[in-house]
């Protein structure tokens, strides 16, 4: 790790009441530039501190990879006294990022005008599951749900047979995503104008959007000019490819790199194939256009398409298990993984900062942070004394786990 802040955030606060994953993911990203984000949890804590393999409770692996370079403040906000230290801190900061439901913040009296009432100028960020306007509105919402509901899960049928969701929580990571690129534009608006303002994300729509870029096909013309669905990518027979000895993925996408190919197979008729010879006449038929790339791939080693595919610049990569990833040639060479020595929980392997800002880079500067690490140093920071924070301790409402 390092002590150093460069980062295109740097000077940036975040307070972070999130949980699961959608936004702890946005606001480690937030960190991540340079934002001293500030990790808001309750008694029970984050539930994905027992997600997964552990060495201490509440520190599973996937709450330790998704909530690095964060303090951690563990207090009950249902009691008067922990909400009012809350707006006191929330009156410090730039941004605050929450992910529960409009019922649920509201109850708490945290709301947009609840909190723009002690900081007119902050960002405030809400990840929702569905738009405020509608009647999915209250909706609880979870990754799988959202694929759900999205129709991601039902183009899958068109490659399983039945609908089926994809093995990583997309929804959650894309409207994470969402959320960084959203409070960095809204800072901007604040760096130019002076004003702050409220955000509201919702991942049904987000997925939406994600979802149906390329889906929404025939259905973008009013009448449809065809179905929805784009057929390159349901095609059943777009899959990584058999080798003699193993499976790559490979992708002659332009005429160019088809010609190139077929002439490598030594099929050169085939670009002359009606089916064949064009883009538009590929995806048409885009299954057999699959069929005959899987047949011919059949026909040699791994390790000869490979060398002979790149020499030609058609797209091919070996097919990686997720273990394979540790090891990679590339992610070895660039420093992709990186180790640190956590002060409860022994070395660990995290991802390294994937993004590269020639003057301002990114650091991982804090270990994912114990429940409640840090709440005397964030509390005499708003200006409380040792003895007010002594009384929280006492009556419970502050909370910290070993």
């Amino acid at each position: 790790m390092s002590k150093a802040n460069n980062g295109p955030l740097t000077g940036i606060r975040v307070a972070d009441l999130t949980s699961v994953l959608l936004g702890p993911y946005a606001s480690q990203t937030l960190g991540d530039m340079g934002a001293d984000v500030i990790k808001i949890e309750g008694p029970e804590g984050d539930t994905t501190r027992d997600l997964g393999p552990r060495r201490s409770p509440g520190m599973a692996a996937i709450y330790l990879n998704a909530n690095r370079n964060k303090r951690a403040l563990g207090i009950d906000l249902k009691s008067e006294e922990g909400r009012a230290a809350l707006l006191n801190l929330l009156g410090t900061v730039d941004v605050f990022l929450h992910n529960m439901r409009p019922s649920a913040i509201k109850r708490l009296r945290l709301t947009y005008d609840d909190v723009k009432a002690v900081n007119p100028n902050i960002i405030y960020c809400g990840a929702y599951g569905f738009g405020q306007d509608g009647p999915y509105a209250d909706k609880p919402a979870y990754d799988d749900m959202i694929q759900g509901v999205s129709g991601l899960a039902a183009t899958q049928s068109k490659l399983m047979g039945r609908p089926g969701y994809m093995p990583t929580v997309i929804a959650d990571k894309a409207t994470a995503l969402t959320a960084v690129y959203s409070v960095a534009m809204a800072l901007f608006h604040r760096e130019r104008t002076g004003e702050g303002q409220e955000i509201k994300i919702p991942m049904f729509e987000t997925m939406v959007q994600f979802h149906m870029l390329e889906h929404l096909y025939g259905g973008n013309f009013d009448p449809p000019m065809g179905s929805v669905g784009y057929p390159r990518a349901t095609s059943p027979n777009r899959h990584p490819y058999k080798t003699k000895d193993g499976m790559i993925g490979v992708l002659p996408y332009v005429d160019k790199q088809w010609k190139a190919f077929f002439d490598m197979a030594d099929r050169p008729e085939l670009m002359e194939d009606p089916r064949f010879c064009s883009i538009e006449a590929r995806l048409d038929n885009i299954d057999a256009a699959y069929e005959v790339l899987s047949e011919i791939i059949e026909t040699r080693t791994s390790e000869e398409w490979l060398k002979d595919l790149d020499a030609a610049s058609i797209p091919a990569v070996k097919i990686n298990d997720p273990e394979d990833l540790l090891e990679d040639e590339h992610l070895q060479a660039v420093n992709f993984w990186k180790t640190m020595d956590h002060p409860s929980e022994g070395k660990l392997v995290y991802p390294g900062i994937h993004t590269e800002f020639s003057a301002s880079p990114g650091e991982v500067r804090r270990h994912a942070p114990r429940h409640g690490e840090h709440n005397r140093e964030i509390l005499q920071e708003i200006g409380m004394t040792d003895a007010e924070i002594d009384n929280m301790i006492s009556s419970g409402i502050l909370c910290s786990k070993p």
